[in-house]
């Protein structure tokens, strides 16, 4: 859950963004160690529950600098970021015809 908690903060997910996230993104679920086939993916209530657990314990911060401190020690950072979806797709090549259009072709 921790782990959840953290990359939810980086990427700027709701909880249920962050539920979502787990869902579609195998890289997400790989970094907090999620096995489709023997584990649960948490909702985003419990995701809610720990986040406000967190929070009435005031322990966001200081889990935050010890990540920070953690990975400055190895010559690493983490900034907030963006998942961008780069999805590949199948598409027709194009070329400019004489009139400067594009003319589609299909292989």
């Amino acid at each position: 859950m921790l782990r959840i908690h953290l990359m939810q903060q980086w990427y700027s997910l709701s909880d249920p963004g962050m539920e979502e996230a787990l869902i579609e993104l195998p890289i997400m679920r790989r970094f907090v160690g999620i096995d489709l086939i023997s584990d649960r993916i948490p909702d985003e209530t419990t995701i809610l529950t720990f986040r406000h657990l967190l929070e009435q314990n005031e322990l966001g911060g200081q889990i935050f600098q010890t990540v920070k401190a953690h990975l400055k020690e190895r010559g690493m950072a983490m900034k907030q970021g963006t998942i961008i979806d780069a999805t590949l797709i199948a598409a027709p090549s194009s070329t400019l015809t004489e009139a400067g259009g594009r003319a589609w072709r299909s292989h």
